[in-house]
């Protein structure tokens, strides 16, 4: 299984293009800290590779879009992973307990065959990444806005809230390079490994939070916090624990989370008033690649409308972590208007929110 990325046109198609997804996604996992996740998918691109038969692989062979945008390999990866944790296939333990010698083609190809009816499901969406270290880097944006002059103030819009764990932002607690923003102790604390100067050190205050999500998530629900779980690599145990913490703070108050796709959503908020005084932010991570192309476009057309009309007393910001993979880094980037609504990266940072590489 190949130990780098393999260039790949994020939108290419075909049987190809599906092995080479799961081999960067090995690529991926392993810079990631992620060994064990990388076994299932090295697994499944052995069983690819040698012609394992079955309607899931065959699925994965023939697959119509493109798997990497499509994030394939991490949702075959969830429902691998939702087995584990349920206890449906006990032999899956070897694997996710990091069991040296074992033969994890042998052990994937049996929990797809015997499980396959409740797998194939796990194909169907996108995977539920909610993560809610990510938070700290929306936070980190805000004080750079109101350095910038914007009131911070924050009215927060998230497109692909998932859980809308990130839309709870206001309840946690960051340390952002000596920085302290939040609530002590905060439902959540989090202290990124920060390298670069301390974001500006200037007071904020969350107005309100809304989001979306095409398919959202019910943390309330333990059938929903499970499928949420699986999503999560199982190196990462402090994400299991945080994970429990956001279903706890949701029980306390929901986050205010709404079925709808990216494009309409963005387009109704944007038409209702905005209250003077107040920084209007689009905000998202890891998502956009998820996101149709045509509702890219919406989003962006709708953004730049009203960043058009917005004013120094009702100003437009868009606050995005997302994928650099011409880089393969993760890039918090800003836009704001009235100003030129071009582009800043203020950070390279970890897509868990381990570290944050403050550049500006």
């Amino acid at each position: 299984m190949q130990d780098k990325y393999q260039p790949i046109d994020i939108n290419a198609t075909g049987a190809e293009a599906a092995r080479t997804a799961f081999g960067n996604q090995v690529a991926y996992c392993a810079k990631a800290g992620a060994p064990i996740t990388a076994r299932i998918c090295a697994a499944v691109g052995q069983l690819l590779d040698r012609g394992e038969g079955g309607q899931l692989l065959d699925t994965v062979r023939g697959w119509t879009g493109a798997p990497l945008a499509d994030a394939l390999p991490l949702r075959l990866a969830g429902g691998l992973h939702a087995l584990h944790l349920s206890g449906a296939e006990p032999a899956l333990a070897a694997i996710y307990d990091d069991q040296p010698g074992a033969d994890d083609v042998a052990i994937i190809a049996a929990a797809i065959h015997n499980h396959e009816a409740a797998l194939l499901p796990w194909l169907d969406g996108p995977p539920q990444t909610n993560e809610a270290g990510r938070s700290a880097n929306f936070i980190a944006a805000m004080p750079w806005l109101a350095e910038q002059g914007l009131p911070p103030r924050f009215e927060c819009l998230e497109i692909g809230s998932s859980a809308g764990i990130n839309l709870m932002l206001d309840r946690y607690h960051y340390d952002l390079g000596g920085v302290q923003v939040g609530p002590v102790p905060g439902a959540m604390a989090f202290r990124p490994d920060w390298q670069g100067n301390p974001p500006p050190d200037r007071a904020i205050k969350i107005a309100s939070t809304k989001g979306c999500d095409v398919a959202p998530v019910d943390l309330t629900d333990p059938a929903q916090a499970l499928r949420l779980k699986a999503y999560i690599w199982p190196e990462h145990t402090v994400r299991f624990e945080r994970m429990a913490a956001a279903i706890a703070e949701a029980g306390r108050s929901p986050p205010d989370l709404v079925r709808m796709n990216a494009a309409d959503f963005v387009e109704a908020q944007l038409a209702r008033p905005q209250a003077p005084g107040t920084t209007r932010v689009l905000m998202h991570s890891i998502v956009w690649q998820y996101v149709p192309a045509d509702q890219q476009a919406r989003v962006t057309a709708a953004m730049e409308a009203a960043g058009a009309r917005a004013t120094p007393d009702r100003p437009l910001a868009w606050i995005a972590l997302e994928a650099n993979r011409t880089v393969h880094l993760h890039e918090l980037v800003v836009r704001l208007w009235p100003d030129d609504g071009e582009p800043v990266m203020l950070a390279r940072a970890h897509p868990h929110g381990a570290s944050i590489d403050w550049r500006v």
